[in-house]
């Protein structure tokens, strides 16, 4: 099934000053950038044909595929002066880079690069920027079985404030933290129908357009995932999960697992 990436935004609260135009999905994570560790997850399931929707930064994403280095994280024997690697990552992957615009809000980058999607009825969309343990098969089991048009993953709230409840005296009747709330957030990772299509005006956008008119129509499904699930919309999120990689502690990498079971992690 074809994986198509979102990432060609600004990713402005992740620059560390005025000349840095990595775009988001290049942020490091470990010897690797997001978009590496979101495309190992899919691969681990054998999704390998992906559709990069470029944008802001395209540059340094096809300059990272360009000048790949195998040796980065695989194993290998130097003999004789030559290189002979003992394990691959991405021989095996086809990856379509499409400038989809600087300014194109989501679903304009989606409308922009259905034709890479061969018309195949059914497709995976993906921020690229978000980590994730969920499992995939079933995700996509679970929205091939359902006569709908999209699947979103969502979690649980992920803010640590709390809500207030107000009287009209201004007396405060309780306070709930946000992650006890009976709420769920958009988790990013999709599962399409061609269907999305029709419901994604021109400049309009994946979720706000496009979901929500399906949701109006009930149309659109949701996999409910509690197991981990990490954001790196801040360079604060982003050294969290590069030092969680450093001591070892990384769920989202299924693919390192042995002999377990690939995504686990609790959905509903």
């Amino acid at each position: 099934m074809k994986v198509v990436l979102f990432c060609g935004g600004y990713g402005m609260r992740m620059r560390s000053g005025a000349a840095d135009d990595i775009p988001k999905p290049m942020a490091m994570v470990g010897p690797r950038p997001l978009i590496w560790h979101v495309m190992r997850y899919y691969a681990h399931f054998g999704h390998t044909e992906f559709i990069l929707c470029l944008g802001y930064g395209a540059h340094h994403i096809k300059n990272f595929f360009l000048t790949y280095e195998e040796t980065t994280s695989n194993d290998f024997v130097l003999r004789g002066g030559r290189t002979e690697l003992l394990s691959t990552d991405i021989a095996d992957w086809t990856i379509t880079f499409a400038q989809t615009g600087v300014e194109s809000p989501i679903g304009e980058r989606l409308r922009r690069v259905r034709h890479h999607l061969d018309g195949d009825e059914m497709f995976l969309a993906n921020y690229a920027d978000v980590l994730t343990d969920a499992p995939l098969p079933e995700m996509i089991d679970r929205f091939a079985r359902r006569d709908a048009g999209a699947s979103m993953m969502v979690v649980p709230p992920q803010s640590s404030f709390h809500c207030v409840e107000l009287g009209e005296d201004g007396l405060v009747g309780g306070i709930t933290a946000v992650s006890e709330l009976p709420l769920w957030e958009n988790g990013g990772y999709f599962v399409l129908r061609q269907e999305v299509f029709d419901h994604i005006p021109e400049n309009g956008d994946l979720v706000a357009d496009g979901c929500a008119q399906l949701a109006k129509r009930g149309r659109l499904v949701a996999h409910r995932h509690r197991g981990f699930w990490k954001p790196t919309d801040t360079v604060k999120e982003r050294a969290a999960l590069d030092t969680a990689y450093a001591r070892g502690d990384r769920p989202w990498a299924v693919w390192e697992r042995d002999g377990a079971g690939a995504g686990a992690g609790a959905s509903a």
